[in-house]
């Protein structure tokens, strides 16, 4: 995920913290860099004009300029002036008020619409709530078994009334039978197209104009860039949404599409798609988004996905692994099968700050676990407990031990330093499931 951004910003920030003092000169130097980094990552020029503008306006105050890390700094306003880009403060969905509350989803065919529906509706299921999903698109039937199959294997129910004809009959229809089966919520897929038409966003505008909806979400595909925000323009006209669902965020490499949509649009992003499973829906924290953007990482997202991915037992064992004054090899083997349950390497590489990354990107699949087990199953419990022990002729044993080469086992080693830097990381700056939770600068994130 923004991959592009990341590797960038990387080179940018190196040159600010290489730097003992920053004077006018250096900070505009370091801008015109900055700003043609954002502009080759598909970010807007006039976003790109404004971000620049409110950097330069902070980064070159007598604060700054005179701080003992000016470098920290300067990268520190850039992150406040990101955040503040993509909306600032979370926004909440709306789900109070009378029963059944309508949350509407819009967006053009291929946006994933349909799966986003049925990833929230999990969602609040999972929160307590009892959901219903309905599709209004009445001329094609493929819509209507598509997201019937997707709510049968999700757990949701899905309702269906074959006599309406119309969007606006098939929500009546719905809001009837879920008052006589209590559900809290109906989620409401609609017809998308390849492109625009008038003539669905005019049963949209039907609809929206008769039904007292809570939300009109808005699914945008992050990796269509400019194209998403003219979409969304189009919308507006019509039913003028309440809010947006950005889907393909892991697909985004460039990353300046969200930048993008999120200023131009003006509405808030309530949650985005970063992955194909039906728990791959993330609810939107600008200052975290921020953080992955510029390649600090999103390690309170992660913690998030642990937390909700084990039980009771397993939290207390990590408990008392972060009070260890040194990880081993026995615990890197344990982690990484636990790293199955929580989700792809990729993604949780993606949540790492990148001077953390290192050889854990390198570990990935089955077939690479699968070594990095035989390799450490190879060595002694000594060696084990003190990778410190293994020598070039031990590494020799325990690449033949494992079938493996010694490149292999160097490569082992290497990530294993790097798993244990991230955990050293994490408990210094109390970044773990068991303790109070600050950003990567100290600040609240």
């Amino acid at each position: 995920m923004f991959e592009q951004l990341i590797n960038k910003f990387s080179g940018i920030f190196k040159k600010l913290r290489s730097k003992g003092k920053l004077n006018e000169q250096d900070v505009d130097a370091i801008l015109k860099e900055l700003r043609m980094v954002l502009l080759e990552s598909d970010v807007h020029y006039r976003v790109v004009k404004d971000l620049i503008a409110q950097v330069k306006e902070r980064a070159v105050g007598k604060e700054v300029l005179e701080s003992v890390t000016p470098g920290e700094m300067v990268i520190k306003i850039l992150w406040d002036e990101i955040r503040k880009v993509l909306g600032g403060n979370v926004s909440s969905l709306e789900t109070g008020g009378a029963m059944p509350v309508l949350i509407m989803l819009v967006g053009l065919q291929g946006s994933g619409k349909t799966t986003t529906l049925g990833k929230l509706a999990v969602r609040l299921k999972n929160q307590g709530l009892f959901p219903l999903a309905i599709s209004t698109d009445t001329r094609r039937p493929a819509a209507k078994e598509q997201l019937a199959i997707l709510c049968h294997n999700s757990g949701i129910d899905f309702y269906d009334d074959t006599k309406a004809l119309t969007p606006l009959q098939m929500i009546q229809s719905a809001i009837l039978h879920s008052r006589e089966k209590s559900y809290d919520l109906i989620f409401i897929d609609t017809a998308g197209r390849l492109h625009v038409e008038e003539e669905l966003l005019a049963e949209l505008k039907e609809v929206v104009d008769t039904i007292p909806l809570k939300e009109i979400l808005l699914v945008l595909d992050a990796t269509t860039g400019q194209e998403a925000v003219k979409v969304a323009q189009s919308f507006k006209e019509w039913v003028n949404p309440t809010g947006l669902i950005l889907s393909k965020v892991d697909t985004d490499a460039r990353g300046g599409a969200v930048l993008s949509i999120v200023a131009q649009t003006g509405w808030p992003v309530k949650f985005a798609g970063v992955g194909e499973k039906v728990d791959q829906l993330e609810v939107f924290h600008p200052d975290r988004m921020a953080s992955r953007i510029m390649g600090m990482g999103d390690t309170l997202t992660l913690i998030e996905k642990i937390e909700r991915s084990i039980d009771e037992e397993e939290k207390q064992k990590i408990g008392k692994k972060f009070g260890k004054k040194e990880l081993d090899l026995n615990d890197f083997m344990e982690e990484l099968k636990r790293v199955k349950e929580i989700g792809s390497f990729d993604e949780i590489v993606g949540m790492l700050p990148g001077n953390l990354r290192g050889g854990i990107s390198q570990i990935d699949g089955e077939k690479n676990i699968k070594r990095v087990q035989a390799i450490i199953q190879s060595m002694t419990p000594a060696e084990r407990t003190n990778p410190s022990l293994i020598n070039s002729s031990r590494r020799r044993r325990v690449a033949q031990g494992s079938g493996t080469t010694i490149q292999d086992v160097n490569r082992l080693l290497k990530q294993f330093e790097d798993f244990r830097k991230l955990w050293k990381q994490m408990n210094r700056t109390g970044k773990n499931p068991f303790s109070k939770r600050k950003g990567w600068f100290g600040w609240n994130a």
